[in-house]
């Protein structure tokens, strides 16, 4: 659906759907530790647009990964997050400059596939073995940072990335996610607001979804501590499959 099409929708229709988006998208992201931006954009691109909700999610989302990140910020394995980080910082404005510049319809399909690729490199059973080496970590990173701007699926590359680990726990994945989004959101909160995706608009459509979003995370955490490990892959595999199929623009 384009931003044009999206704007008929009435108003209630619209509300609604974001609505249900972040209570279902906080909810995988509290399980999870990544996983909104999968459920969340592909919904809210077909009602407001790629751009607007690319704007949303950060809002929406900032507070609650500040505090997450703060709290398990103890427990992340900082050697494997700063590079990430530094490569995420590099490559976002070019992820911004693109969603910022290419037609709607074709920004949902490159990111159905960008997804795609993601399950199919995990379902696969490519694995690697002991410490992720330097290179691998900033191409992570900057894989992230441009999934970040282009479609804010910064948590995708790292999922990929921390999933196919055969060191990393469930836990583990899920404390290093929290503390990357937590710096993250800083960075991605400067870049935005300078390239003009974050806006005054933005903040007053996201303020209604702060509710659902925080009663999803808190629903989710809880839900965490009571899952295997086995489980939590399973779930977080199902999280990638089901974002493929809400990112394809298919009217």
């Amino acid at each position: 659906m384009s931003p044009d099409l999206a704007t008929l929708l009435p108003l209630d229709v619209r509300a609604a759907t974001l609505f249900l988006a972040a209570l279902v998208g906080g909810l995988v992201r509290g399980f999870t530790g990544f996983g909104f931006a999968m459920v969340f954009v592909p919904v809210a691109a077909a009602a407001v647009g790629p751009a607007a909700a690319v704007g949303l999610i950060w809002v929406v989302d900032a507070p609650f990964s500040l505090w997450f990140g703060l709290r398990s910020a103890p427990r992340a394995t900082w050697r494997e997050v700063v590079p990430l980080l530094v490569g995420s910082t590099l490559l976002l404005p070019v992820g911004v400059w693109l969603l910022t510049r290419l037609d709607p319809d074709l920004t949902r399909w490159i990111t159905a596939g960008a997804i795609l690729l993601a399950l199919a490199a995990l379902v696969s059973g490519w694995r690697y073995r002991g410490v992720p080496s330097l290179p691998l970590s900033l191409a992570t990173g900057g894989a992230s940072g441009l999934a970040s701007g282009f479609a804010a699926l910064g948590g995708m590359p790292l999922a990929v990335f921390w999933l196919a680990s055969q060191r990393a726990s469930g836990a583990q994945v899920r404390d290093n996610l929290m503390a990357y989004f937590g710096l993250s959101t800083l960075v991605s909160g400067v870049v935005f607001t300078a390239t003009g995706v974050l806006s005054g608009p933005r903040f007053a459509e996201a303020l209604p979804l702060l509710l659902p979003y925080g009663l999803g995370l808190a629903a989710g955490s809880h839900g965490f501590r009571l899952a295997s490990d086995r489980m939590f892959r399973a779930v977080a595999y199902a999280v990638i499959l089901v974002a493929v199929c809400l990112a394809l623009p298919l009217r």
